[in-house]
């Protein structure tokens, strides 16, 4: 019964027009591994888009993407657990699963601590079929060929990223000629707040309205101390506090899929646990994506810039693309509002349903897609998150299309943060 409700579920999911239609904890029924949150690598799933009024066609598409699956960010995580399962072992204080984790770990040591920050191969995979589903999905933008503008984060895994999308773009036609940039001179449009942007900004971090009203949450704390009676029989006298410790092993567990490397913790955590803890962990999300919001402008303004570059004719792009980090395209979903991530709730129950923290996935990607009646007129926008076509905060008649003069109008006064924050 549980294998026919997941089946089902997931047909709705690939069938409706946008997921956020679907409650969001009904969506970590279909799939717990959701509850990753910015862990949960790219999913692909056929999505039924709307066709345009008739009579347009699309011409341009805008886009910025985080770079696809890696290994973890930093190498501390990798050196404490190191550090912390060496010193079990050679006590007896790691219970049977314990051991068996012990020696998967060591056994992939120096891959882990070489990978560091690195693109898997999961990530690179995840960009090519972004790009060729982008393509198949408005054949009209590249049939022509035509010049396209790729710029990236200084990154080397945002760099290969671009890489991978550029290299599966051509492959589908190679009349399209890319011109990839990772460079200070472009940072403003993909990454403003990277120190070696030479154009620097000021601009205000805010909080959520939940926080006021976060003490009204109650999570169920017990999961940290499960997981860490599964490996250890005793905690006394390691390197790491028992707190430390739970949170060290539930990053690796949710990183392990953008690796290779599932099975490595066999039986210490289920997705369906992280799915339990999701809606806690969610809300630390909307702050950290929430609070910096603002610092994200520069890449909405070198949207529209662009934009009107091509709409005005002074510039001949097919598609503007970029690459960074989720510390970006998360905070440019609340910017942008993008499926109500900018409704900010008073209520902490309320915040799942305006955003959702695997919005900011490997691979997360928005696009922009641009169509032109063939009588001239209006151009339409419509906004695509993660593939699935999604909700914008600027009026309109005709969801999911937005007329361009409404939507840059809207986004240029986004772009004036308020001035008593």
């Amino acid at each position: 019964m549980k294998q026919l409700f997941t089946t089902v579920l997931l047909a709705l999911l690939t069938l409706t027009v946008g997921a956020q239609g679907i409650a969001p904890l009904d969506q970590l029924k279909a799939d717990p591994r959701k509850a990753y949150g910015n862990d949960y690598p790219y999913s692909f799933s056929t999505v039924r888009l709307t066709k345009a009024p008739k009579g347009y066609k699309p011409f341009y598409i805008s886009h910025y993407a985080r770079h696809g699956s890696r290994y973890y960010w930093t190498d501390q995580l990798y050196k404490d657990l190191d550090t912390l399962l060496a010193a079990a072992h050679q006590r007896h204080l790691l219970t049977a699963e314990g051991e068996a984790f012990h020696d998967k770990f060591m056994a992939a040591k120096k891959e882990l601590m070489t990978g560091v920050s690195e693109l898997s191969q999961l990530g690179w995979e995840q960009h090519q079929g972004i790009a060729r589903t982008m393509y198949n999905n408005f054949p009209e933008v590249f049939k022509r060929g035509g010049n396209v503008l790729a710029i990236s984060s200084l990154s080397g895994r945002c760099v290969l990223s671009m890489s991978a999308f550029c290299q599966e773009l051509v492959q589908c036609n190679p009349k399209i000629e890319i011109r990839e940039q990772s460079s200070r001179f472009t940072l403003d449009g993909v990454v403003p707040t990277d120190r070696q942007n030479p154009v620097k900004h000021r601009y205000p971090r805010v909080k959520p309205r939940y926080e006021k009203n976060k003490s009204q949450f109650s999570g169920d704390p017990s999961l940290r101390q499960k997981v860490v009676d599964r490996v250890f029989t005793s905690t006394e006298g390691l390197p790491s506090k028992p707190h430390r410790i739970a949170s060290d092993l539930i990053n690796l567990y949710t990183t392990l899929p953008s690796i290779g490397h599932e099975g490595m913790m066999g039986h210490i955590l289920t997705d369906e646990e992280i799915a339990g803890q999701w809606e806690e962990s969610n809300l630390g999300s909307y702050s950290w994506v929430f609070g910096p919001q603002y610092e994200t402008i520069p890449i909405l303004e070198d949207i529209l810039k662009k934009a009107e570059a091509v709409i005005n004719g002074s510039s001949d792009h097919k598609a503007d693309l970029r690459f960074g980090h989720d510390t970006c395209i998360g905070p440019l979903t609340v910017l942008m509002g993008i499926n109500g991530a900018d409704r900010d709730p008073e209520d902490p129950y309320e915040v799942k349903n305006c955003y959702q923290n695997w919005q900011t996935c490997k691979a997360c990607n928005i696009q922009l897609v641009f169509y032109r009646s063939k009588k001239g007129g209006d151009i339409l926008v419509k906004c695509l998150l993660n593939g699935t076509e999604a909700s914008l905060p600027v009026p309109t008649d005709s969801y999911p299309y937005y007329k361009w003069n409404d939507f840059r109008q809207f986004y240029q006064a986004r772009c004036a943060p308020p001035a008593n924050n």
